[in-house]
């Protein structure tokens, strides 16, 4: 078990942010999470978060999935003090962090994330790992199922996705799988672009349009530069930055600023 003092972190916030879809609760500010096949239990007590987890893999793997070199607190200090809706913004999401995720997987989830819900979009990817992931063990002993391989989906038919219920997003994902296996969209190079160039490139994704490239941008290339702008965040601009959101203001950060009201937004509508 790992003991680590966190500023500016609230695992329950991080886990029902929208932006990883593989925290499930297990009690009060307990979570167990499964990210590039590795799994922990997190649990918090105020600024205390306990990792259940040697001291190797959370260096190697805990501590940047959580972001926790970066310092949240000049993120937060930067929001312009007459930006009430920021501030509320803020003091709601306190302590979010932009989660360091797995490209394939985060492609996967944000194509599914396309007209449709947090609970939905979750028991989609739950049951994407279940049919097609490989079986691990946790510490315990107890089995879980890693995210499904590129591979692995791009070697599956249609018929076989029908038991998730994922509608039109199946075909996406079919053929982005067999665009990546093929070497029509290299990720490996998609991992060193800018964020322009990342961008750019994963559109050429079946089923990935601006705003899912902007997401996987934020969410798995941590370029937290980009913007994702869906519906939610839409309202937000037309009805608090009719002239435009202050980008510049945040050059270099903005997606945090992202996150904060998009999370403001669904914890208060």
């Amino acid at each position: 078990m790992i003991e680590r003092e966190i500023a500016d972190f609230d695992l329950e916030q991080i886990a029902r942010s929208g932006q990883c879809f593989r925290f499930r609760e297990l009690g009060e500010k307990r979570y167990s999470v499964v990210a590039g096949g590795k799994y922990i239990e997190v649990c918090q007590e105020g600024r205390l978060v306990r990792f259940d987890c040697s001291e190797e893999t959370f260096e190697s793997v805990w501590r940047g999935y959580f972001d926790l070199d970066a310092d949240y607190g000049r993120y937060k200090r930067a929001v312009a003090k007459r930006d009430q809706y920021l501030q509320r913004a803020v003091a709601a999401g306190c302590g979010l962090r932009i989660l360091r995720q797995e490209l394939w997987e985060t492609i996967v989830c944000f194509i599914i994330s396309q007209q449709n819900n947090i609970g939905r979009i979750t028991k989609c990817v739950e049951n994407l790992c279940s049919l097609f992931g490989e079986i691990c063990y946790n510490r315990s002993g107890q089995v879980y199922n890693a995210f499904p391989t590129v591979e692995r989906l791009a070697a599956c038919t249609l018929e076989e996705f029908a038991p998730i219920r994922l509608g039109y997003r199946a075909r996406y994902i079919l053929s982005a799988a067999r665009q990546v296996v093929s070497g029509e969209v290299d990720l490996e190079a998609v991992r060193h672009m800018d964020y322009a160039h990342a961008r750019t490139e994963l559109m050429r994704l079946s089923g990935v349009g601006r705003k899912v490239a902007e997401c996987i941008c934020l969410f798995a290339l941590h370029h937290i530069d980009a913007f994702p702008i869906d519906t939610h965040i839409r309202q937000v601009l037309d009805a608090h930055y009719p002239k435009g959101f202050p980008l510049k203001r945040y050059r270099g950060f903005a997606g945090v600023m992202q996150q904060y009201a998009f999370y403001y937004e669904l914890v208060t509508n």
